[in-house]
């Protein structure tokens, strides 16, 4: 596991939601900024990984930005919000295992095959009802 806490950015904020006057006064909400290019702990197959896996996650195409509100403790929010971008990192640095191409068995192409037909004729009978009715 590593330890990317030194290249975090900390932003806190006013958290929203029910509290009463706790909430309106003091900053609960902890915002962190992740940048993967200025990484130093990253290396660069890392971070074309990192930014290929997380293109639709990432603000100014290289930031993760990770918000937490879940407690009235600005560190215990803190601590839940480094908490998930780690597991986020480490869950997309594991590289993807290609899919083997396999062929459909003589079992399940005959399978499909019957499920059409007894689909089709389910519906045939309806277009007959239809015409009967009428």
């Amino acid at each position: 596991m590593m330890d990317f806490s030194s290249e975090f950015e900390f932003t806190t904020l006013r958290s929203s939601g029910p509290g009463g006057q706790h909430v309106n006064k003091t900053e609960t909400k902890v915002e962190v900024r992740f940048n993967i290019q200025l990484s130093q702990l990253l290396t660069e197959s890392q971070k074309s990984l990192l930014l290929k896996k997380l293109s639709k996650k990432l603000a100014d195409d290289q930031i993760i930005i990770i918000t937490c509100q879940e407690t009235r403790s600005q560190l215990k929010n803190k601590t839940i919000a480094v908490n998930k971008l780690n597991e986020l990192i480490e869950k997309h640095l594991i590289p993807d295992i290609p899919r083997v191409a396999t062929r459909p068995t003589k079992e399940s192409k005959e399978k499909r095959l019957l499920e059409k037909k007894q689909s089709g004729s389910i519906k045939s009978m309806r277009g007959n009802l239809k015409n009967k009715e009428l």
